[in-house]
């Protein structure tokens, strides 16, 4: 069988020789079909690695490229085949080990990581392959994998090594399971990027480019905050330190977002004091105790009402009712109310600072209504 298919191999041409490639593939996984000759149509594929035409080592590797029982050898040698047909076989074979898979994203080129970052599965060791040696490209697609598992090493690998690359940064942000620090640090790769974006058109001056992406990039990590487990916001906590974003404007903001839970870590922090402590303090409702923390945080005096202001109205559950837009807005509201009562004018920039932020919660709960009238 092997001598008369190579005959007539030498002679058909190139569509005859590309069908008898697809069913000698069909033939040998059909069942039934005796050893001997199967061993003889391996021999008949192997043989078709020397075709010379690309279309029918390619129809070789397709029809063999999903499948488990496909001879190792002949799956090997089509991955080091033309890159088109290499690539085919590192996306879909289930053939080539973890091992071989981390050879081919040290050896080969870009279109290949992509292709094995790909794959329906890929182990932590060849994600974390990916996450060390691969291009911008490799790396966006390995995030963007849902069958990936990403060590979370790895992760901070890839924002440390692309994580100016506005693709791959996109493609890390979409990630549900992204750690809340590792969101926070892309956040603020994304804040400079628009930031500059914003300064180089002339669209506005470099202080006020600054105050719109810094409000954006705050609002971003406390929305990404109320999404993350509880433990992740110690992390948080630590990331937002050492890049100095843990401004007091970033707690008020936080505190009058509701954002309880942030606002107690961040002073458990600050002040060295367990997070269990700081809960008890700030359940007690005592001014007293709440302004004990905040001097033992180093926190400025002059913001000490307004988060005594904010706890008051959030222990009461002023939540609010009605619309989402009112409930949305209602605790800011309510700590304005409660702050602006205050006859001290020393403290008109910190009312300021909350009217700003009562805009910026207006007008994204408006949007949010605005989108839910749309979509029913």
């Amino acid at each position: 069988m092997v001598e008369d298919f190579l005959q007539w191999a030498r002679q058909a041409p190139v569509a005859r020789r590309v069908s008898a490639a697809r069913e000698l593939v069909r033939v040998y996984f059909s069942s039934g079909v005796p050893d001997d000759e199967r061993d003889e149509i391996e021999a008949a594929m192997t043989m078709l690695l020397d075709d010379p035409a690309t279309e029918v080592r390619a129809a070789l590797a397709e029809s063999l490229s999903r499948s488990e029982k496909a001879p190792a050898h002949i799956i090997m040698a089509l991955a080091a085949d033309a890159e088109p047909i290499a690539t085919m076989l590192a996306e879909r074979s289930p053939v080539i080990l973890d091992s071989e898979l981390v050879d081919m994203v040290a050896m080969r080129s870009e279109r290949m990581q992509v292709a094995i970052a790909s794959r329906p599965f890929l182990s932590r060791a060849v994600s974390a392959a990916i996450g060390e040696v691969g291009t911008a490209g490799a790396c966006r697609a390995l995030v963007s994998n849902p069958g990936a598992r990403v060590p979370r090493f790895s992760l901070d690998r890839i924002v440390m090594r692309h994580g100016d690359c506005p693709e791959v940064r996109l493609a890390l942000l979409d990630r549900r399971d992204l750690p809340l620090e590792v969101r926070e640090i892309l956040l603020g790769k994304l804040a400079e990027a628009l930031c500059d974006l914003i300064v180089t058109h002339g669209w506005t001056t470099p202080e006020r480019a600054a105050t719109v992406t810094r409000d954006a990039r705050e609002c971003a990590t406390i929305a990404a905050a109320f999404e993350a487990p509880a433990e992740n916001m110690p992390a948080l906590v630590d990331q937002l330190i050492e890049g100095d974003a843990l401004t007091p404007a970033f707690l008020i903001r936080a505190v009058a977002a509701g954002q309880t839970l942030l606002f107690e870590t961040a002073l458990s922090a600050l002040a060295g004091v367990p997070h269990e402590r700081v809960s008890a303090l700030i359940a007690s409702g005592r001014a007293g105790n709440l302004r004990a923390l905040l001097q033992k945080a180093k926190l400025p005096a002059k913001t000490f009402p307004v988060f005594i202001a904010a706890v008051d109205a959030i222990r009461k559950g002023e939540t609010g009712a009605g619309s989402d837009y009112r409930r949305a807005t209602y605790l800011i509201d309510a700590i304005v109310a409660r702050y602006e009562t205050r006859r001290d004018r020393e403290l008109d920039q910190i009312l300021a600072l909350l009217r700003r932020f009562a805009r910026d919660a207006k007008r994204a709960a408006a949007r949010e209504s605005a989108g839910h009238l749309k979509a029913a």
